[in-house]
């Protein structure tokens, strides 16, 4: 090869970066992908197989805990007996009224307290002392009050499920963005234009978290107080079952109260997703 021929070489011009296929970065999920149904329920139908094995090899006695099989069969002559059904109405009756109750108390204290001075200074301190001291401690007060009967039951409940609801909603309408409150006041909103406007939408999310945890604690409470003179009721069902070391019935009740629990909890979070469905968050 020649000078000429190797300074021509030396300064052919090299492809541009254009002209090379460009390799696109890979995109780091920073949220794991959703699971479906079959991957949410991964953790209990192993546990729910485990739990068949041992009983199968007797590991387990059915005196000390029944069998998953058996206990669905028993659920299922249970109900087509017709005696679960009215006891699981008499359950839902109980809770639900007092999550509706708990709801509406919970919700007004902390627009009161949310909204004003006056009336955070007069309930957010009632309500903290109410939160410190635990819901069942409050029965033997509520039986002297109340009675034994359903009047004290609901009372209970609503008493503990109103404290989620409230904090959680207070703490939504402190957080409420300052220009939102200025745009407000700017704009001339009046008091009930400005709770409509911004402040019930901005509470929303609080008020969701809330709710959830609410639901959970109302079936939660339930489950105690079914088992104080009662005459319906899973609770009252599940506490026979113990006099005669039924478990298999024991069993049919904690899965009718997590069913429940889990059923309620999973509307809440439907009702939440269309509620705010302008919000944007991360995994959504």
């Amino acid at each position: 090869m020649t000078a000429r021929e190797h300074d021509h070489c030396r300064t052919r011009p090299r492809p541009s970066t254009s002209d090379t296929p460009r390799t696109r970065p890979r995109r780091t999920r920073l949220v794991p992908a959703r699971l479906g149904p079959i991957g949410l329920l991964t953790g209990p139908i192993v546990v729910i197989i485990l739990w068949e094995a041992a009983a199968a090899v007797g590991l387990l006695s059915p005196r000390q805990l029944a069998a998953p099989s058996v206990a669905v069969r028993t659920g299922v002559e249970m109900v087509l007996d017709g005696e679960l059904v009215p006891h699981l109405l008499a359950s839902a009756q109980r809770a639900y009224l007092a999550l509706a109750i708990g709801v509406v108390v919970g919700t007004v204290l902390a627009l009161l307290a949310g909204l004003s001075r006056i009336g955070e200074a007069s309930i957010d301190s009632l309500v903290q002392i109410n939160r410190a001291i635990p819901t069942l401690a409050l029965i033997p007060l509520a039986i002297l009050w109340l009675g034994i009967g359903d009047v004290m039951k609901v009372a209970v409940i609503a008493s503990g499920v109103f404290v989620p609801i409230y904090i959680n909603t207070h703490a939504a309408l402190r957080g409420i963005d300052m220009r939102y409150v200025e745009l407000a006041r700017t704009t001339g909103l009046r008091r009930a234009e400005f709770i409509r406007r911004v402040a019930l939408p901005g509470a929303l999310p609080g008020f969701f978290t809330g709710l959830r945890l609410a639901v959970t604690m109302c079936w939660t409470a339930l489950v105690v107080l079914e088992q104080i003179n009662a005459t319906e009721g899973i609770g009252y069902v599940m506490t026979r079952a113990r006099d005669y070391g039924q478990t298999d019935i024991i069993v049919v009740g904690l899965a009718v109260y997590a069913i429940l629990g889990l059923a309620s909890d999973a509307l809440v979070r439907l009702v939440e997703r269309r509620a705010l469905s302008w919000r944007k968050a991360i995994g959504s």
